[in-house]
């Protein structure tokens, strides 16, 4: 089975850059106000509550290494990608073997749907929950098995160990979860991750978990045969079309992984890697980000439930809503409005989602819904 493995990944593709060590610099942090945020963007006055980006990145930090690092991207500067690995295995507790970047946590999803995809068999996925990536798993032939949440919107950790079988590649929890913003606790997570290991992969995708106070499940990648983590610096770090996430697993699994990449930690630019560097050392940015996200939900839950829209308490910066009692044509509204929001996640209760932007964007949504 492992060499049939090993030979498939070579067949479709094998790539392994040399790095080395990068001296990068560091830049102090400005103060910064919601009003600084507000001269960002302006797309033609669209408010886009849709795509779940941060508002106010990306980091004044990750901003400055763009511009003071465009004239080293005529060069492959292999060595910034050990430097960025470097730093987020000391941040995530792990080694730096155990890191794998890619264009996004969007590319690491994909490597991984292939490398499960070898042997025919069955994934389990929550229902909703973020499955873009899965067409990947769908086209080799995988079956998916969807498992409904809770009655409060939660992944059902339960009813997926009692779906998993022999034949099952592959189980992805999305924690917390897009689009509810639920959480799965902790404790919860490595008691179940602990049951199922030994003999599928578990993909734990934690894109969000930046928005919690919640501990990642890095530090135990080691202890476990079959786990994954997917993070991203598309969403508390707003560097989302910066393209930039990476893997957390033992070697084995990132080696694997590493087949399948045509340049190894190489498929993000140089100045994305920057970036990244740059906004690790933001401390004030993110804190920032986390209070303001926090403020404005709350005020954005307060109104929605005055609408009569039943919100499930959110772990993210996104809100899940029911508009089964509200009176109106919601999207005909924010098409009137120029914003973009989420569609229909679910028929009976007609779930929804929106992006938290800033107040000011909020504070639009909501008089244009009312």
């Amino acid at each position: 089975m492992e060499n049939r493995r090993r030979l498939w990944l070579k067949q479709i593709g094998l790539g392994i850059a040399g790095i080395g060590l990068a001296n990068v610099k560091s830049y102090a942090s400005p103060v910064m106000s919601e009003d600084f945020f507000d001269n960002l963007e302006n797309h033609n006055n669209l408010i886009f509550l849709r795509s779940n980006e941060n508002p106010y990145g990306p980091s004044p930090l990750a901003r400055k290494a763009f511009v003071d690092n465009a004239n080293i991207s005529n060069r492959y500067n292999w060595d910034v990608a050990t430097q960025l690995i470097s730093d987020l295995a000391k941040r995530d507790s792990v080694k730096e073997e155990n890191i794998l970047l890619g264009a996004g946590s969007t590319e690491i999803l994909d490597l991984v749907a292939k490398f499960v995809s070898l042997d025919k068999g069955n994934y389990v996925i929550a229902d909703p929950s973020y499955d873009y990536w899965t067409v990947t798993l769908d086209n080799f032939g995988l079956t998916k098995n969807k498992v409904l949440l809770t009655t409060d919107k939660k992944i059902n950790l339960q009813a997926m160990l009692e779906v998993v079988n022999q034949d099952t590649k592959l189980v992805y929890i999305c924690n917390p979860n897009n689009p509810t913003g639920t959480i799965c606790e902790r404790e919860a997570l490595v008691e179940f991750v602990t049951k199922i290991s030994q003999n599928t992969i578990v993909l734990i995708d934690e894109a969000y978990l930046d928005f919690t106070k919640q501990q990642s499940l890095s530090n135990i990648v080691n202890d476990h045969n079959n786990i994954i983590i997917t993070k991203t610096f598309s969403k508390m770090y707003g560097l989302a079309g910066a393209r930039i996430g990476y893997a957390i697993a033992n070697k084995t699994i990132i080696d694997n992984l590493d087949n399948l990449q045509s340049n190894t930690n190489n498929s993000v630019s140089v100045l994305s890697k920057l970036a990244a560097i740059a906004s690790l050392k933001d401390d004030k940015f993110v804190s920032n980000c986390y209070l303001l996200n926090e403020n404005v939900r709350q005020y954005t839950i307060n109104e929605l439930k005055k609408l009569n829209c039943e919100c499930i308490s959110s772990n993210t910066n996104f809100i899940y809503f029911s508009l089964a009692k509200y009176n109106k044509d919601y999207f005909k509204q924010l098409e009137n409005n120029n914003i973009q929001g989420g569609r229909i996640y679910e028929e009976q209760g007609k779930w929804t989602r929106i992006t938290v932007g800033k107040m000011s964007e909020m504070k639009k949504f909501i008089k244009a819904i009312q």
